[in-house]
């Protein structure tokens, strides 16, 4: 083939391949940087208050000062508000005027975990358990028979609010049975989706009794006593309580090579985190630069932390009356990257994918022109000017990208934070990390995906 023929061909044809073939080499080290700053996010955010708190921190260390309404603002300022302890907004004031709009990358830092029930605590068979009602979208059957922590907060009617940790590093875990194979036969025969009902994710807490021999629940008043000497807390209080279930184990590096990361919660802290990191290192930028750390993504959205709250609309309405532009102005100029991660390509599982529009591992940041089920049910469906745009500003940045969709038309779907952002009249793309093992309690993600969605949202920050 001669030259010539060549360049045509590297010209016309997409150039979609495996990012070690193109990332050069020198960008290794601080992509290996950026994954241990990471994964020492993750293992202090298991929940999403850990995460706005440990978000603030790293805020406060960068310079990001509490926004109070009616504060004065210069460029380069940064700011930060925080929303009932479970999300964080943040941003750095631009040189142009918000009339010309806002660049947000828009993430999510809440995961699929198993919630206590208001009246959890009960005692059976002489053995003490905590009942569950799971949250967001899981496969039921993943969180038996695993090692699990327990994080939240429990409000007491003083107005005090008391930290619970439990399970962590040395201390005793819990776990929630399953049934034995030797007597699972009729078990085994029922769907995946059934053979583990919702009502069986029970966490066992303990079995030792106490008190004397004829008092009753003895088990359960022995775990309310240690629950008391430790943190206070009666059995009432657990109405007043937010307390989640979570996979004990730690992230880490997976495969010989080390090239992937694995860890609860990737979904969606792994683009969280990205953004975070992005608008973190930002000095002055043209417009003003917006991170939306957002809670209750996986249970849609809604609630007053979620991306359909005003409060989003009213951090971006402040900075607005501080220049005197009218918020709509703001919008219909502004853009947002719903950072959210998408299915990677698994060759498990080949038939829910259409591999020529899949997102791989390896490749970048996947980016998603729509999600939704089937017929698109439940998705912005960004425009072709606004892919291009992104296209444009990803290309500029050398930040390693490829297009991608959820799965084949008929097999499922899901969504993003990305409808509710269009909604507000924002042009809005979908673009994340490809995760192996979805919603699992124990999702994969390589690294380089990773690096590359920070790069991502650190571009659209800085683009005008």
């Amino acid at each position: 083939m001669n030259d010539e023929r060549k360049i045509q061909r590297e010209k016309l044809l997409s150039q979609r391949k495996n990012g070690y073939d193109r990332v050069p080499a020198q960008e290794i080290p601080a992509m290996e940087r950026y994954c241990s700053r990471y994964k020492t996010f993750l293992h202090q955010g298991k929940t999403e208050r850990e995460c706005a708190r440990v978000a603030v921190e790293l805020a406060e260390k960068a310079g990001f000062k509490p926004y109070e309404r009616g504060m004065a603002l210069k460029p380069g300022d940064r700011i930060y508000r925080v929303n009932r302890g479970k999300s964080v907004m943040l941003a750095v004031i631009g040189k142009q005027s918000l009339e010309k709009g806002a660049q947000i990358v828009a993430a999510h830092i809440d995961s699929p975990r198993l919630d206590l029930k208001p009246n959890p605590l009960y005692e059976d068979s002489e053995l003490a358990f905590f009942k569950t009602h799971y949250y967001g979208g899981i496969r039921k059957y993943q969180w038996v028979t695993i090692p699990l922590e327990l994080h939240g907060v429990v409000a007491k009617k003083d107005g005090t609010v008391v930290e619970v940790r439990l399970g962590e590093d040395q201390e005793p875990k819990f776990v929630i049975t399953d049934l034995l194979p030797h007597l699972g036969g009729e078990q085994g025969k029922k769907p995946l989706n059934e053979a583990v009902p919702g009502e069986s994710l029970n966490i066992l807490l303990g079995s030792c009794p106490s008190g004397e021999e004829d008092e009753k629940d003895r088990v359960k008043m022995q775990i309310l006593e240690k629950l008391y000497e430790k943190y206070g807390i009666t059995e009432d209080d657990f109405t007043s309580a937010e307390l989640e279930a979570v996979p004990a184990a730690a992230p880490t590096d997976i495969g010989l090579d080390a090239s992937l990361i694995g860890a609860y919660g990737h979904d969606d802290r792994v683009c969280g985190f990205a953004a975070l990191q992005g608008i973190l290192e930002l000095a002055e930028p043209e417009k003003t630069a917006v991170c939306m750390l957002a809670d209750k993504e996986e249970i849609g959205s809604m609630g007053v932390t979620g991306m359909q709250s005003a409060a989003f609309d009213t951090f971006l309405h402040d900075l607005c009356d501080g220049q005197s532009v009218p918020l709509r102005a703001c919008y219909e100029n502004a853009f947002c990257l719903s950072c959210d991660v998408t299915a990677a390509y698994d060759p498990n599982f080949p038939e829910v994918f259409e591999k020529r529009n899949a997102a791989f591992v390896n490749y970048g940041v996947g980016l998603c022109k729509y999600t939704g089920a089937r017929g698109k049910s439940g998705a912005s469906d960004a425009s072709a000017e606004t892919v291009a745009y992104v296209r444009r500003v990803l290309d500029e940045a050398d930040v390693l990208w490829h297009i991608s969709e959820l799965g084949k038309v008929d097999a499922g779907g899901g969504g993003t934070v990305a409808m509710y952002m269009a909604n507000r009249n924002i042009a809005t793309l979908d673009a994340g990390v490809p995760v192996l093992s979805m919603h699992a309690p124990f999702e994969t993600v390589a690294k380089l995906d990773c690096y590359m969605t920070y790069k991502a949202c650190k571009a659209i920050y800085e683009a005008e």
